[in-house]
């Protein structure tokens, strides 16, 4: 067990490439906010177009779960080695374990290297990588009863607050990436064994440990408020104003996604008997 915990510990924490890494503006690839604005505008713009125009013709059944199935496998394990890579980092690169750090990064002291800032920028490519959902979704042929206000927004902006971690150094982020990170697991998960005709029972605890996720990041916030108000302050604060904002739309757009889809179901169902 130990000679697997130390080959595990290697791969995602001190390996060279790892423990080296560096965020660097315009030098890192993707470290700009010229490719962040690319990225996200061009991700709109082919999904308006490709939504509201004709131009890819819709997938075969068959073709459709086969790179359904490879794309939900492939997030699915890279969410959990985010998880577990993220987690293992921090206990690795927090100073003198001190537990406060991975809650409030002390301002002007936290250059964005080293392992957890590593896994910080494998997560914002995950976010691109997430595009291909929408790509899916279209190509499926069903976009109108599927392609929502709220999946857009969350994929374009979620890529603007991960590149905000980063540029930042953004404090509590590494709570934010191993919450978010373990919810997807869940998720990808849930989507790859109903490509495979599985419908697992839980499709709807991946939307209410979505939205425990965010009323969680509001609590552990207010704790890391009270560190950088009663401290010396932590890094990327505007960041995290940004962030928190962020969370609260989506917690408000998931809230509403809830209602319609399971509030409703239960009192159709309860009147239903009611009427028998």
């Amino acid at each position: 067990m130990e000679a697997l915990y130390s080959t595990i510990h290697y791969w995602l924490v001190t390996h060279p490439i790892i423990t080296n890494f560096q965020w660097k503006e315009g030098s890192t690839f993707g470290a700009s906010p010229l490719f962040l604005t690319l990225t996200v505008l061009t991700y709109l713009t082919l999904t308006f177009s490709f939504h509201n125009f004709p131009l890819l013709p819709p997938l075969s059944p068959a073709a459709l779960r086969l790179i359904s199935a490879v794309h939900n496998l492939i997030l699915c394990l890279l969410s959990l080695i985010m998880a577990v890579g993220c987690s293992l980092s921090a206990f690795h690169q927090m100073p003198k374990i001190d537990w406060t750090w991975v809650i409030c990064f002390p301002a002007n002291h936290t250059p964005p290297r080293g392992p957890v800032f590593f896994w910080a920028y494998i997560f914002y490519f995950s976010k691109i990588l997430e595009f291909l959902d929408t790509l899916l979704i279209i190509l499926s042929g069903s976009r109108i009863r599927r392609l929502s206000f709220l999946h857009v927004y969350h994929h374009a902006v979620v890529v603007v607050m991960c590149y905000l971690w980063l540029s930042s150094s953004q404090t509590l982020f590494p709570v934010a990436l191993v919450t978010n990170a373990s919810v997807h697991v869940l998720m990808y998960a849930y989507y790859f064994l109903c490509t495979l005709g599985v419908r697992p029972w839980w499709k709807r605890l991946v939307t209410d440990f979505q939205i425990i996720q965010f009323v969680f990041s509001f609590l552990i916030s207010g704790l890391m408020l009270y560190y950088h108000f009663t401290g010396s302050g932590c890094s990327g604060i505007r960041g995290w104003c940004f962030n928190a904002v962020f969370n609260a739309s989506l917690l408000a757009l998931f809230l509403d996604f809830h209602s319609k889809n399971y509030a409703k179901k239960r009192k159709d169902y309860l009147d239903k008997n009611k009427l028998s």
